[in-house]
């Protein structure tokens, strides 16, 4: 079972009326940014016109055991954090949307999934919000779990409207809205290689690097030299992904081919210290956030067995770039992602749930350039002669006061990356799973 969800706020208002079954069923790939496969989808609607607001995205649950008190959790998430955010839902609109497996029909997935539909039905019901509207997308059909009427639902299910002919469709191409293909293709983008020449090599690049760093992360003055070495590495690999443009057809792969083994070993191993982790955070907007983005994504399915967990450095920096982009639906899949490789890496956990809360990422972007302002005026004042009278050196240091009060008191969105710094001064930081993991 996947244990994170994907919500998002409402988006700009634009008024788009959608009438019936047929119209909801196409408009779910708009709301969410891509076709949202092996999933259950939950849309809330408020005020009397049924306007758009959170929605909640979650992995199906293979085993029917789990579905009631899933429901339950879903319901409430969606209702309380709607709250959160400024009004509590009127009605909700469900969708349940999965391929069939092989040798079964979509009307076999509708039938299977059906108490699934019901436990949703009454757990929104418990907490007095109804649930509207509840479908089944399958096989390129849908059914409706409410309507009983066979003239508009009929029991074979009704066969979705051709892409790029709906009325959303038309709405949102209007509105530059671009749907990204499936959430399967989505997440094989970030998916470790499977080439077996590939994973072995790679295999052989991490191990051997983990044998050279791994005493030198555990070493005080050692791992200041590793994260120089690292950040160093990120620098160069960025160059080079920015002076060769990527193919959109094989984007992916000449991205691969520009990385090697060692190198991509080297910056994975390196960003499981949380500092360093930190400090590549920084590239997050303008020319530099693009090949970022690309090489967080290529270390990313660099992470091959066993190293599968050390893939939620790369992830969590991928969804935050995206993020920090604008790129919500990008953002979401590469921090369920994350979560999934380590579902206790507290960076991606708040970005995970700011990014669900519809916060705004400048304050986080504010932050880290608070970081970076503050690192660079400390280098400054390091490289300044002995003989310059102090009263100048007290006043360069009150220049970057200012970046880091905003620091310290953002008014929304997350806390700066790094919030295990307080619990290790506390006493509190969880044990490491592993002697790699320095920080989340």
């Amino acid at each position: 079972m996947n244990q994170h969800h994907e919500s998002t706020g409402p988006h700009d208002e634009q008024q788009i009326t959608l009438r019936g079954p047929a119209e909801l069923a196409d408009a779910l790939p708009y709301l969410m940014g891509f076709h949202p496969s092996d999933s259950v989808v939950m849309v809330a609607l408020h005020g009397g016109r049924g306007r758009f607001g959170g929605r909640l995205r979650l992995g199906i649950p293979r085993v029917s055991r789990e579905w009631p008190s899933v429901a339950e959790q879903l319901a409430e998430c969606l209702i309380k954090g709607s709250e959160r955010r400024g009004g509590r839902p009127d009605a909700i609109v469900v969708f349940l949307c999965q391929d069939p497996a092989e040798g079964e029909s979509g009307d076999q997935v509708m039938e299977r999934l059906r108490p699934l539909a019901q436990n949703l039905r009454t757990a929104c019901g418990a907490l007095d919000v109804p649930v509207l509207e509840a479908l089944c997308i399958s096989d390129g059909r849908y059914w409706s779990y409410c309507c009983p009427d066979d003239r508009c639902c009929p029991v074979e299910g009704n066969r979705m409207a051709m892409p790029g002919t709906s009325v959303m469709a038309a709405a949102a191409a209007y509105a530059g809205i671009q749907v990204r293909g499936t959430l399967r293709e989505m997440e094989a983008r970030l998916a470790p290689l499977n080439a077996s020449a590939a994973v072995a090599e790679q295999q052989r690049a991490l191990d051997s690097a983990g044998a050279e760093l791994f005493p030198k992360i555990l070493d005080g003055a050692g791992r200041e030299n590793v994260g120089r070495d690292t950040l160093d590495l990120v620098r160069r690999l960025m160059k080079r992904l920015e002076q060769a443009p990527a193919t959109p057809s094989a984007s992916d792969t000449d991205d691969d081919r520009l990385i090697t083994h060692d190198e991509a070993a080297a910056v994975i191993l390196g960003l499981q210290d949380r500092e360093t982790r930190d400090r590549a955070a920084e590239w997050m907007e303008g020319p530099e956030a693009a090949s970022a983005l690309r090489l967080w994504r290529a270390l990313a399915r660099r992470c091959v067995t066993p190293y599968e967990e050390h893939a939620a450095a790369p992830l969590t920096l991928a969804g935050w770039v995206s993020w920090s982009t604008g790129d919500e639906p990008g953002a979401r899949v590469a921090l369920g992602l994350a979560l999934r490789a380590d579902p206790h890496y507290t960076f991606a956990q708040l970005l995970h749930e700011a990014c669900n809360q519809g916060l705004d990422p400048e304050t986080l972007r504010r932050c880290l350039r608070g970081e970076r302002g503050a690192r660079t005026a400390g280098r400054d004042r390091a490289a300044e002669p002995a003989g310059r009278p102090r009263t100048e050196r007290r006043t360069r240091h009150r220049t970057v006061r200012p970046a880091t009060a905003r620091r310290r008191k953002p008014t929304r969105g997350p806390a700066c990356p790094g919030p295990t710094s307080s619990r290790r001064r506390s006493g509190q930081t969880p044990p490491n799973r592993r002697g790699s993991r320095s920080g989340r």
